[in-house]
């Protein structure tokens, strides 16, 4: 199977670039996954495709403000970091740019010494391992000098911080949002919930892999990154008591799905558990433990819309795509939202 099997055209005007004011507002595509025949809503209409005994898995993720900008120490050089993972302690694992030069050793300076950080070693593309030096809470210090990693084809500004974070985060590590829970509002979950929908929650941080492009003609070669998850007891208990009683698993985002399969059984049965997954779902996966998936409109030619293409079809979701375009949909993270049942 080729990468290029998985382009479509996407007009850039359709590349949302401001969050709209209702979370619940965005228009939703609904699919069906065998016929791909095709709905129009709007996407607090879900609750309507939700019944009692299902089982809704959202990720409890939260975002970090991930992006610093500073000055070497020694020559005043303008640097930004880009927060990647936490390896222990105060040490990280960023991205620097301009980072070619930033040998161990080097030491950069952020809110006019209000944080510091010493690089300690280079790995892999070109990424650094650094150790930061702050007075306080780091999680202060961070909100107070970071900003949220948008990704690079979002270049409006983010007026509202809030509004790249799930109502429901919960457990800070990401460097990008699970968006397909951005259309929540705490009031649709609650109606979700009160109508015998169980909700369930599970933690997967996104790094930015996820907007890392595929660069390999044939898909099985592409070398797909890790991400840091966790499955506690309640909620393995909560879905295989779903499955059990002949609930569906709707999961929210490609990353509770990744999260979901990569934990399953063959029977889609969960144990709890806490990991590192780098699983690629592409055509022909076939799923273990979700059922319905709702998930935003993704990049022409990703891992993340290859994986939707395994939930049903490469044919039936390009051309669910091609009638998002025809109908301006709005496209990517603060975009409109598709449910594939």
């Amino acid at each position: 199977m080729k990468t290029s099997d998985f382009y479509y055209d996407l007009p850039t005007e359709l590349i949302a670039q401001t969050p709209l004011t209702d979370r619940a507002a965005s228009k939703l595509m609904k699919v069906n996954k065998v016929s791909g025949e095709i709905e129009h809503s709007v996407f607090s209409d879900i609750i309507n495709e939700l019944n009692e005994g299902d089982c809704l898995v959202l990720n409890d993720t939260r975002v970090l403000p991930a992006r610093l900008y500073g000055v070497r120490e020694d020559t005043g050089g303008k640097i930004e970091f880009l927060l990647l993972n936490r390896k222990e302690g105060n040490k990280w694992e960023v991205i620097l740019k301009p980072g070619r030069r930033a040998k161990p050793g080097t030491s950069f300076i952020f809110g006019g010494g209000k944080l510091r950080a010493n690089v300690l070693e280079a790995v892999n593309d070109g990424n650094r391992i650094v150790e930061f030096f702050y007075d306080g809470i780091w999680e202060n210090v961070l909100d107070e000098l970071g900003e949220m990693p948008l990704p690079p084809y979002i270049t409006e500004h983010l007026e509202d911080r809030e509004r790249y974070q799930t109502v429901y985060s919960k457990n800070n590590g990401s460097a990008a949002a699970p968006t397909a829970g951005l259309h929540f509002t705490e009031e649709l979950l609650e109606a979700i919930a009160a109508k015998g929908v169980k909700i369930a929650y599970v933690t997967l941080h996104v790094g930015l892999g996820t907007f890392r492009p595929v660069k390999v003609d044939d898909v099985q070669n592409h070398k797909m990154h890790s991400e840091f998850y966790v499955i506690n007891e309640e909620t393995a208990n909560t879905i295989n008591e779903t499955k059990k009683n002949g609930g569906r698993i709707i999961s929210v985002g490609t990353t509770s799905t990744r999260t979901l399969e990569t934990v399953a059984d063959e029977n889609g049965m969960l144990t709890p558990q806490t990991g590192w997954t780098d699983i690629f779902i592409y055509p022909p996966y076939k799923f273990k433990c979700v059922d319905c998936l709702i998930t935003n409109f993704h990049l022409p030619e990703s891992t993340l819309l290859m994986l939707v293409s395994a939930f049903s079809s490469k044919e039936i979701i390009i051309n669910a795509y091609k009638e998002a375009v025809e109908n301006r949909y709005r496209f990517f993270s603060f975009g409109d939202a598709m449910f594939i049942r």
